[in-house]
């Protein structure tokens, strides 16, 4: 008799609602900081601001000083150099938005799978097949259709926004390399910490203080947003797994698409319409790669056929 396989079970709703309300956060804390760059505060003194707001919020919701030992990392120079490509790809990001839509800067941030999925073998060990790869180069093709290098769409906000996505999946990739040693306390101050002490002397120089009340709400907002925004990824991933959730991050194009017609009237062109879509599919495709990847590894009967899994 042939046993039967274990039914896959169903994704719980709240943690989709938690993933939802996370990409809706992050749209805000994206919206209200191009709203700061694009009113002429300079994105080093907003992205300084954004990481002092977190990393205290943080200190105070963890209530640190009841378990310090909660935030002892086990290689402070890792959690540096994580930190500082958290720092990169949020004021990268930051100083795109100064030129370039909602929707533009988070198409791009879109192929961070691609780019995770092409390092992770150099970095992690984890090599990718060459139907994976296959989707890598068609993710690229993403971007180049909403870049359009060579006419006359590509500028320095491009360029940026560019920098941001390989800054995120280096730290992402650093992440998954971390998280089983340390600490989610520890990765989750540190990674505020550091940015905020790291742009301290940068402070005077690039500093402007807020002209209306309203400035210094959305300004403050930032640190609320980001910190609430991770809180809700931490709670979502708590109750269902990484692949499961995987797809719906992508959702977040929309609320981009409407803040960025509401707040700024900016409607993204076709070009970044068909860019996104070929970088979500491509995504997508990874996904559900690295779902039947898993689901080949865990029926494999040794390491040989292991091995040849992942290869397919």
């Amino acid at each position: 008799m042939t046993p039967q396989k274990p039914a896959e079970t169903a994704t719980p709703s709240s943690a989709i609602l938690l993933i939802f309300a996370s990409g809706l956060v992050f749209s805000f804390l994206d919206t209200s900081a191009k709203h700061l760059v694009t009113s002429g505060m300079a994105a080093p003194f907003v992205t300084w601001v954004r990481f002092a707001v977190h990393a205290v919020l943080v200190m105070v919701l963890f209530r640190a000083w009841r378990r310090p030992e909660r935030l002892v990392p086990q290689s402070i120079w890792l959690q540096i150099l994580r930190a500082v490509f958290m720092f990169g790809s949020t004021i990268f990001n930051f100083m795109a938005l100064q030129t370039l839509q909602l929707a533009e800067t988070v198409s791009i941030n879109f192929a961070s799978p691609m780019v995770i999925t092409a390092l992770a073998g150099p970095l992690l060990g984890e090599w990718a097949g060459w139907r994976r790869w296959l989707a890598v180069s068609v993710g690229f093709i993403g971007v180049i259709v909403i870049t359009r290098p060579g006419f006359g769409g590509f500028g320095i906000g491009h360029l940026f926004s560019i920098c941001a996505m390989l800054s995120s999946s280096l730290y992402t990739i650093m992440t998954r390399q971390m998280g089983s040693r340390e600490t989610a306390e520890s990765l989750i101050l540190y990674s505020a910490v550091v940015p905020a002490v790291f742009m301290l002397p940068a402070v005077p120089l690039a500093g402007s203080m807020p002209a209306h009340l309203y400035d210094w709400l959305v300004l403050f907002g930032l640190g609320v947003f980001g910190g609430f925004g991770h809180w809700l990824l931490i709670k979502a991933y708590q109750r269902a797994t990484a692949t499961a959730l995987a797809p719906y991050p992508y959702l977040q194009m929309v609320w981009m698409i409407i803040l960025g017609w509401l707040v700024f009237d900016q409607l993204p062109d076709r070009y970044t319409l068909a860019g996104a879509a070929i970088i979500v599919g491509s995504g997508l495709y990874i996904i559900h790669r690295e779902h039947k990847l898993r689901v080949r590894n865990r029926a494999a009967p040794n390491a040989e056929a292991e091995e040849l899994a992942k290869k397919l």
